[in-house]
C-alpha cells in the first residue's frame, strides 16, 4: 500500500531487542536509530527521572533525523525497591547484589515512553507493574548469572527470560515489564492522532 503524504515515519530509538520486537508486534513498519546518552536525570520522583530519560533519548535521535514527517518513540525503564531505583548492573557482582535485594519482595517497575515529532513537541506517560519475587535459591541465582540475561536489563533481570524461575507474580502490564507498555503505547498514539496516520 503506497502511503498518503499525510502520513508519518515512525522511528524507534532503541537498540533494544525487546522493544522492537514489542513494537513489531503493531505490524506498523518503522525504523531504528539508537540514542547514545549517559541516562542522568536531576529529577525527584523514578517516574519524572524515567520521562526524563525517556525523553533525552528521543531528543538525541530527534537531532540526526532530517525527515519532515516523522514520530519518534523512545522509552526507558526503572526497577523501584522501597524508593531505591535499580538500573542495569555494572557486572556479575553488581547483577548479583541487585537480586538479593530484590529476592523475596515485591518491586514496582516503571517505564516511561516519550513521542517527539517533526515539530520538536515532546509528549511522555509512563506505566507501573508490581513484581513480587520468590526467594532465590543461592544455586538458582548463580545459574541465572551464568546465562548472562542480567547484565543488560534494569534491575538485573528479564521478566521474558530465564528468570522466571524466580518470579512468583505479577500485578500490571507484562509488557511494561519487558521494557515497554504496549497496551498504553496504542491508547496513547490514538488520542494524540497518530494512530491512523500510521496504519
Amino acid at each position: 500500500m503506497r502511503k498518503k503524504e499525510s502520513d508519518i515515519k515512525l522511528i524507534l530509538a532503541s537498540g533494544s531487542p525487546r522493544r522492537k520486537q514489542l513494537l513489531g508486534f503493531l505490524k506498523i513498519p518503522f525504523e531504528v536509530q539508537t540514542a547514545d546518552i549517559e541516562e542522568v536525570s536531576n529529577l525527584e520522583t523514578p517516574e519524572e527521572q524515567a520521562c526524563d530519560i525517556s525523553e533525552q533519548k528521543g531528543r538525541a535521535v530527534f537531532k540526526k533525523i532530517s525527515e519532515e514527517n516523522a514520530l519518534i518513540i523512545s522509552s526507558d525503564t526503572m526497577v523501584i525497591l522501597e524508593g531505591e531505583i535499580y538500573g542495569k548492573p555494572e557486572n556479575r557482582d553488581n547483577a548479583r547484589e541487585m537480586l538479593k535485594k530484590l529476592s523475596g519482595k515485591t518491586h514496582d517497575v516503571v517505564t516511561a515512553v516519550s513521542f517527539i515529532d517533526s515539530s520538536g513537541e515532546a509528549f511522555s506517560f509512563f506505566d507501573k507493574t508490581q513484581v513480587s519475587f520468590n526467594e532465590i535459591d543461592p544455586v538458582i541465582l548463580e545459574e541465572y548469572l551464568d546465562t548472562e540475561d542480567s547484565l543488560d536489563k534494569a534491575g538485573a533481570y528479564g521478566i521474558q527470560g530465564p528468570s522466571l524461575t524466580f518470579i512468583s507474580r505479577i500485578e500490571g502490564s507484562y509488557s511494561n515489564v519487558v521494557g515497554f507498555p504496549l497496551e498504553k503505547v496504542i491508547q496513547k498514539l490514538k488520542e494524540r492522532g497518530y494512530w491512523t496516520k500510521l496504519k
